[in-house]
């Protein structure tokens, strides 16, 4: 019985680690497997690595290593940017910023800060998911301390104009943070040249190990935050707690890796999202979402009319796509992104994430794009 055939396109939700970081990993759990902060030859080994790392992942971000935190990955260091960050300035302002359409990490961090006693105002998008830029200038107080907005959106992979974002916060005497998680290995991202205040990201949508990320914060804008953990020195006392040195060095050689393919790469991803978009622009009723603002080279967002989500999805039980966020896929619920851009509850529902990676190539878009078509056109035969 021949096997049936599975295609991967879900980078965004994870990658597979590549065979290049894991045996960089694999010592680092048997000879090399002393604690960095140990004070001898197994932790002095152990903690030159972690450093080694740190400088890997600084080079891809252009910053500072001494810059870099390490965390368990994006969704921690949300929350210690977030919560640090608001307990250390309450007294300058308690008013946040931040977008419908950012991830539930941020979101859920901030509702939890608004319970804390802070104000939070949730910028709207239009149908293409962008912000109004005159809208955020004018919710900007002087109680404003943080503007929180992803670099790029996961669902849709629509890309925020950070630069002109940075220069309007930075005028009204606000910081500025952001979730570049998505776009970190995708895009060229210069945290120094955006002139962020505070970045979260994560090792395994780099194809990196699961359980590892970082926060950075910007050294030259002085910026701190409260530790909101304790137990210990590690991290400069912010994030305390025995290092994960297989997963930071495995972050550190995803970064080096990401850093030397990322134009290749990158192109690559392009070429092929713009054809399967076209594949896809031939089912009748199909409609891709961001289409026209600035995306990610990778990432594909399609609604079909008169369809419903559930059933499609589990008919394409070839391929590995989702409904949105990897977070809450496990619920069904449409996504808040797709409907802050107006799509209806039933619209959000028949909607589809297709995010390509290193392994993706012509035959597994071609193939998804038939199947999708197919599973399409059998759906509405039967409703009719």
């Amino acid at each position: 019985m021949p096997v049936e055939k599975k295609i991967y396109l879900d980078y965004n939700a994870t990658t597979p680690v590549d065979s290049r970081v894991l045996d960089e990993i694999l010592p680092y759990f048997t000879e090399k497997f002393g604690n960095a902060s140990s004070d001898h030859v197994f932790g002095w080994d152990a903690e030159e690595a972690v450093e080694t790392s740190r400088e890997r992942i600084a080079n891809l971000l252009q910053c500072k290593p001494t810059e870099l935190t390490f965390t368990s990955g994006a969704t921690e260091a949300a929350n210690l940017a977030l919560f640090g960050f608001c307990e250390k300035n309450r007294s300058k302002g308690r008013h946040i910023i931040t977008c419908k359409t950012e991830h539930k990490a941020v979101l859920d961090t901030v509702k939890a800060l608004q319970k804390r006693g802070f104000q939070v105002s949730f910028l709207n998008v239009d149908s293409e998911g962008n912000i109004d830029l005159n809208e955020l200038e004018n919710s900007i107080t002087s109680e404003t301390i943080l503007v929180c907005l992803m670099l790029a959106n996961n669902e849709t992979g629509l890309i925020h104009p950070l630069r002109k974002i940075e220069k309007i916060v930075h005028s009204k005497g606000s910081k500025l943070m952001s979730d570049i998680t998505q776009a970190v290995g995708k895009i060229q991202v210069d945290i120094g040249q955006l002139n962020l205040d505070l970045a979260v990201f994560s090792s395994h949508k780099i194809y990196g190990p699961k359980g590892v990320g970082a926060l950075y914060i910007n050294k030259k804008n002085k910026v701190e935050i409260e530790p909101q953990v304790f137990g210990g020195g590690q991290e400069k006392a912010l994030r305390p707690g025995t290092l994960n040195v297989p997963g930071i060095v495995g972050f550190g050689k995803a970064s080096e890796i990401a850093f030397s393919e990322l134009e290749e790469q990158s192109t690559r991803s392009e070429e092929l999202r713009i054809k399967l978009e076209e594949l896809l622009g031939s089912i009748e009723g199909a409609q891709i979402n961001s289409k026209n603002s600035q995306r990610l080279p990778n990432t594909v967002n399609v609604t079909f009319e008169n369809i419903d989500g559930t059933q499609l999805l589990r008919r394409l039980n070839s391929l590995a796509v989702s409904r949105g966020s990897a977070c809450t896929s496990n619920t069904v619920q449409p996504s808040h992104v797709l409907k802050a851009m107006g799509l209806s509850d039933e619209q959000a529902l028949a909607s589809l994430r297709i995010s390509l990676g290193r392994n993706t190539n012509f035959a597994d878009i071609k193939f998804a794009a038939d199947e999708i078509k197919a599973q399409v056109t059998m759906l509405r035969t039967a409703k009719v």
